[in-house]
């Protein structure tokens, strides 16, 4: 073997022992003594949009799970053969230790893990919202009702499709009446967030508290993390998620993209300078973006004409039917459309030529506002302000 050669091995031995040694295990021992012959199923996730499910079969009223974490992750655990409903699955954190559980035959959710300091605190927020989750239980059996009357009607005849769509738009606001009880359960999760920022709880939490936050809210909670929540998983995917909502904020430069429009001609982000271009971030499937798209033909033809541009970004990639099918009824084809370039092949995502990724879009719709040197001058929705403030901004901007 020449030198060369030599070095590539000795490479890629280095890096396979790195590799494992970031990597260490855990064990969950299980009892279930009224279970035998039932599986018991694992997912639990490893960074990077992967992950691993496992499943066991319960012998002599026992199970066992054992796997590889680098460190504190989020799982799930569930019951074969059940629904993953709310009372079906039980949340878990994986610490490479050794745990034990208990499994509760008639609601997994009331099983019981020991061995994990961090589940012990997630145990604990999920019991301060236990009230609350039972408080919303008749909510939850309506809705979920309606949205079984809404899958039935979505599979009936084209002549059905009026009462479908009215249905849907009446679901989206029933959704309305979770909102009381959301805001207490995001008043707690926000309590902890402020009150264990040694907690990777918290960089987990935060995940999903980012899309209500601004940038400065998202910067001073991130701040606050210890130096592990930071270097945990959970407080480097917030780091990325503050680092791409930065790049989509007022102040920086616009992601430069170029992506085949509607009609199949390449489009470029690029070709607009001179000109105010609106980002119009939506999808065919969102009420509110479909419910706001008269203002926005109003507000494209007030301000065509003295160099205003707009190009919708749709989250329909995989759905190009219903999109081409959106554009056509909102009769917003007269502005620039393209898709976001989200892919997902084999259940990995590739999110590398993702539009709303590169601005930090969290929630739909959100607007972005570009000036004609390509600067980015406004963030309306997903930690941004609102269409009343959009229309403001424009009216500054065109009355000079």
């Amino acid at each position: 073997m020449n030198t060369s050669n030599k070095f590539i091995v000795l490479m890629a031995l280095m890096a396979a022992t790195l590799t494992a040694s970031a990597q260490k295990k855990f064990v969950i021992n299980g009892q279930a003594p009224e279970l035998n012959g039932k599986y018991v199923h694992l997912s639990y996730g490893t960074g990077n949009d992967n992950q691993i499910k496992d499943s066991v079969v319960v012998a002599n009223g026992k199970f066992k799970f054992t796997g590889v974490v680098a460190g504190p992750t989020f799982g799930y655990i569930s019951l074969g053969g059940r629904a993953l409903s709310f009372d079906d699955v039980f949340s878990v954190v994986l610490e490479p230790t050794t745990m034990k559980m208990t499994l509760d035959r008639d609601s997994i959710n009331k099983s019981r893990l020991t061995g994990s300091k961090e589940n012990d605190k997630l145990k604990s927020l999920d019991e301060q919202k236990a009230p609350i989750n039972k408080a919303m239980e008749p909510l939850r059996a309506e809705y979920q009702k309606r949205n079984e009357e809404y899958a039935k009607a979505s599979k009936a005849l084209k002549e059905m499709e009026q009462q479908v769509e009215a249905m849907k738009i009446d679901n989206y606001a029933f959704r309305d009446k979770f909102e009381p009880f959301q805001k207490q359960q995001d008043a707690i999760d926000r309590d902890f967030i402020a009150k264990n920022p040694q907690s990777i709880v918290s960089a987990y939490l935060m995940r999903f508290k980012i899309s209500g936050m601004t940038l400065a809210e998202a910067e001073k909670v991130y701040n606050s993390f210890t130096s592990d929540v930071k270097k945990s998983s959970y407080g480097k995917e917030v780091f990325d998620e503050i680092n791409k909502m930065r790049s989509g904020s007022p102040g920086n430069p616009a992601y430069v993209f170029s992506k085949p429009d509607i009609d199949g001609k390449l489009l470029s982000l690029a070709d607009y300078r001179g000109k105010y271009v609106l980002l119009d971030f939506w999808a065919s499937w969102c009420v509110p973006c479909r419910q706001g798209n008269p203002h926005l033909i109003s507000v494209y033809n007030k301000y065509k004409d003295a160099g205003f541009e707009i190009i919708g970004i749709s989250d329909d990639d995989r759905n190009e039917a219903a999109w081409k099918k959106a554009v056509e009824q909102d009769q917003i084809q007269i502005w620039k459309h393209v898709l976001r370039g989200l892919k997902m092949e084999n259940n990995v995502i590739d999110r590398s030529q993702d539009i709303s990724e590169h601005y930090g879009i969290h929630t739909l719709p959100t607007k972005i506002l570009i000036d004609p040197q390509g600067v980015i001058i406004g963030r309306y929705g997903s930690g941004g302000g609102s269409d009343a403030d959009l229309d403001a901004k424009l009216n500054a901007v065109f009355s000079k």
